[in-house]
């Protein structure tokens, strides 16, 4: 059978059928998930997609936090279920205090849309353990409040843990601070990153292939756990 992988749907997203079409071109089964919803409906993990979601006017990812569906999504990764925050999901895993740190306006004051080379940092994850490390690939990259940010025993202790998954290349787009583009949770569970995978996972919507890799990646890693 194949993983049934979730995407929550919050009020203003924007990638939601991105990332629902990502995991059936994967091989996965999607199932859409409402913010509204008490239940996760038996998925096996859950995406928490990119966008603009309602309350971002406050601080991004701020309000959906508190989206019912979200005390879910917490019980479960706590549990070891595996998560996946895109753009405003990952803003919402740091609200959610799932991942340390926090997400600010880009430095360059503009919203950045472009093709972001990335290095990939960690492989000991839910999400990219079919990456190897030292990996360069090209993701798409488009936010305007990507900036991400945490104190320096915070930023050392990332460092130093492993749990900095991905680092931007050929320039840093946002102000990222250590020019960090993708953190994983302790477990290797939780992982969020600014650019979008979804977009790139067929040659009509993507310079590469290169997101493929998150979407078959955790369906190996499930694989592997039975």
């Amino acid at each position: 059978m194949p993983v049934r992988i979730g995407v929550v749907t919050f009020p203003g997203s924007l990638d939601d059928h991105d990332a629902l079409r990502a995991v059936r071109l994967c091989g996965g089964e999607p199932v859409s998930l409402w913010h509204a919803s008490d239940t996760l409906d038996g998925v096996d993990a859950v995406i928490l997609p990119g966008g603009f979601s309602y309350g971002d006017y406050l601080r991004c990812g701020a309000i959906s936090r508190f989206a019912p569906v979200m005390a879910e999504v917490i019980r479960e990764a706590d549990r070891g279920m595996p998560v996946l925050g895109i753009c405003n999901g990952f803003q919402i895993l740091c609200e959610a205090h799932l991942l340390p740190g926090a997400l600010i306006r880009n430095d360059v004051r503009t919203f950045v849309c472009r093709d972001q080379k990335l290095r990939v940092e960690s492989i000991d994850t839910a999400w990219t353990g079919e990456f190897g490390v030292g990996d360069e690939i090209t993701i798409v990259l488009k936010n305007g409040e990507g900036g991400y940010i945490a104190d320096e025993p915070t930023l050392d202790r990332l460092e130093g843990e492993g749990q900095v998954v991905f680092r931007y290349l050929d320039g840093n787009p946002n102000g990222s601070r250590r020019d960090i583009a993708g953190v994983r949770n302790e477990r290797g569970n939780v992982v969020g990153l600014m650019p979008h995978p979804e977009h790139n996972v067929d040659q009509l919507t993507g310079p590469t292939l290169d997101g493929r890799a998150f979407f078959t990646g955790v369906q190996s890693f499930l694989a592997a756990r039975v």
